[in-house]
């Protein structure tokens, strides 16, 4: 572990966050099957590196009552309710667009359906995180998110975003580098945003830090 991953923890554990910290992706299984409890009700926001870990398909072996939104046939009303029924879950799954040396999550969501779970709700959170989303400060979480996050997830997407075309926030070329600055798509994915500092309910927030480049 090196110097920057040893100050970011003790800043979590500072904010009532609690750390964790492999080597490899896959050690983020075991780790996660000793945090959960068999029969426990789970559910996930959208996220790559949850499936590079191989969380996604370790939820669905039958342990847990995964609330899945994936499930094919589902309506819209049917993954809106999952959305609300996620929020009232045993542990919810994510990630992390940024994690800044003080301590500090940064989020930007285009449903808000994550947020609103990392917020409040679910009785756990637990967030797999990358060495590669680990910024200095939040001006740095934020240039993260207009430059790399969301012109990835766009193209991962395929929606039809500025970002995603020309590779960063069109904010960015407007000089705008204000949070919540950027395109008038109808495909944006970022809406809504969340910076969490320092927690009420001690350790309820979980970051598993993994030694490798995950996700967006």
């Amino acid at each position: 572990m090196d110097n920057k991953v040893e100050r970011v923890m003790l800043s979590l554990q500072k904010n009532n966050i609690k750390p964790y910290y492999v080597e490899t992706k896959e050690e983020v299984v075991p780790l996660v099957n000793y945090l959960l409890n068999e029969g426990d009700t789970v559910s996930a926001g959208g996220s790559v590196s949850l499936s590079e870990t191989g969380i996604i398909e370790h939820l669905k072996c039958g342990r847990y009552n995964f609330l899945n939104r994936n499930v094919p046939g589902l309506t819209d009303e049917d993954i809106r309710n999952i959305y609300i029924s996620a929020l009232n879950s045993d542990a919810y799954f994510c990630s992390c667009n940024a994690v800044t040396e003080n301590g500090e999550l940064y989020n930007v969501d285009g449903n808000a359906n994550r947020i609103c779970a990392i917020s409040f709700g679910p009785k756990s959170v637990i967030m797999i995180v990358g060495v590669n989303k680990i910024v200095c400060d939040m001006n740095e979480a934020i240039k993260r998110v207009k430059t790399i996050a969301a012109p990835k997830i766009c193209k991962h997407r395929g929606n039809h975003t500025y970002c995603r075309k020309i590779g960063h926030c069109i904010s960015i070329d407007k000089g705008q580098i204000d949070m919540a600055s950027g395109c008038d798509s109808p495909e944006r994915v970022c809406c809504s945003y969340l910076i969490t500092g320092q927690q009420r309910v001690k350790d309820r927030i979980k970051i598993i830090l993994v030694n490798d480049n995950l996700g967006f």
